[in-house]
C-alpha cells in the first residue's frame, strides 16, 4: 500500500459544451465545497468553448476554487504564451490556478487546426521543452533564452510572475512519460478507465522512476479523473496507491449534488479512518 498522507480533495470535470450552463455549474461545485475545476482542452472540437476564456469567467465567477486545464493541449498552445495565461489567471484570481499539461492526441484534429503533426516521441519530447519554458517564463527573469528542436526563448522578458508556485501535472500514460512526470513534474493527472489493474502498473512505475531521479515519490500529487462515485474504490485508490484528489466526471442531472454530498464525505471519512485521523 501506498498512502503519501495528503489530504484527500475533490474536483468536478467540466465538460465545455457551448450549450451547457457551464459558469453555474462552476459556481455549484464552489458552493458545494469542492476543491478543483477541471476543465478539458479540445479547441478543434466545434461543439466546446475555448478552455482559456472558460477558466477566466469561472475565475471571476467564484471566489475560492481551484482551476485547472484537465489538460491544456500543448501543440495548440505554444508554452511561453500558456505559462503567460496561467500565470495571469493565477495573479488575477489570488492564487487558484494549477496547470495540468498534455502532449496532445488527436494528431488529425490537430493538424486541421494548423498544430504540428508530431510522433509519439516527438510529442514527448516537446512536452520536456514546454515544461522548461514554462518554468523559465513564470521565474521573473529577463533576457530568457532557450534553444530546442520544438520551441525557442529568444531574449524574452518573463512576467508577471504567478501569485503562488503553480503546480505542473502531466496527463500521460507511457512509460517514458512517466518516467518525465517522475524528473521534472509536480503532479500526475490521468484518467481511470475500466480495470484500475493498468493504473496500479503506472503508479508503480511512476514510484520507480521518482527514486530513480533521486525524488521521493511522495513529493508528486496524484490527481485522478474518475466517472465512478463509490467511495469504498476512492478511498482504496487514496490510500493504496496514493492519490490525493479525485476529479468526478459524470454530467447526467443531480450526480453532482450527489458527488458532493454523499460520496465526498463517505471518503474523507473512511480515509481519516484507516489513517486513525478520525
Amino acid at each position: 500500500m501506498t498512502d503519501f498522507g495528503r489530504e484527500i480533495k475533490f474536483g468536478y470535470f467540466l465538460v465545455p459544451n457551448a450549450t451547457d450552463p457551464l459558469l453555474a455549474t462552476a459556481r455549484e461545485a464552489e458552493r458545494r465545497g469542492l476543491d478543483y475545476l477541471g476543465v478539458q482542452d479540445h479547441p478543434y472540437q466545434r461543439r466546446y468553448v475555448d478552455t482559456w476564456t472558460l477558466l477566466s469567467m469561472i475565475g471571476a465567477s467564484t471566489e475560492r476554487i481551484g482551476l485547472f486545464p484537465d489538460v491544456a493541449n500543448l501543440p495548440l498552445r505554444p508554452p511561453a504564451v500558456l505559462a503567460k495565461a496561467a500565470a495571469s489567471l493565477d495573479l488575477l484570481t489570488g492564487g487558484r490556478v494549477e496547470l495540468g499539461l498534455g502532449a496532445g492526441g488527436f494528431t488529425d484534429a490537430i493538424a486541421a487546426y494548423g498544430g504540428p503533426r508530431r510522433t509519439p516521441g516527438e510529442s514527448l519530447d516537446a512536452l520536456a521543452e514546454a515544461i522548461e519554458v514554462i518554468r523559465l517564463v513564470w521565474s521573473g527573469e529577463r533576457n530568457l533564452r532557450f534553444d530546442g528542436r520544438h520551441y525557442r526563448l529568444a531574449g524574452a522578458h518573463s512576467g508577471p510572475v504567478p501569485a503562488h508556485p503553480i503546480g505542473i501535472w502531466l496527463g500521460v500514460y507511457g512509460p517514458r512519460a512517466l518516467a518525465l512526470t517522475a524528473r521534472h513534474a509536480d503532479g500526475w493527472v490521468p484518467s481511470l478507465q475500466g480495470d484500475p489493474k493498468r493504473l496500479v502498473e503506472m503508479s508503480a512505475r511512476l514510484d520507480a522512476a521518482a527514486a530513480d531521479a533521486g525524488r521521493d515519490p511522495a513529493e508528486i500529487r496524484r490527481v485522478l479523473n474518475v466517472r465512478v462515485d463509490d467511495a469504498d474504490q476512492l478511498s482504496d485508490l487514496a490510500l493504496g496507491l496514493g492519490f490525493d484528489t479525485f476529479v468526478y466526471w459524470n454530467e447526467e442531472p443531480d450526480r453532482l449534488a450527489r458527488f458532493a454530498e454523499e460520496v465526498v464525505p463517505a471518503v474523507r471519512a473512511q480515509v481519516a479512518e484507516e489513517r486513525g485521523t478520525a
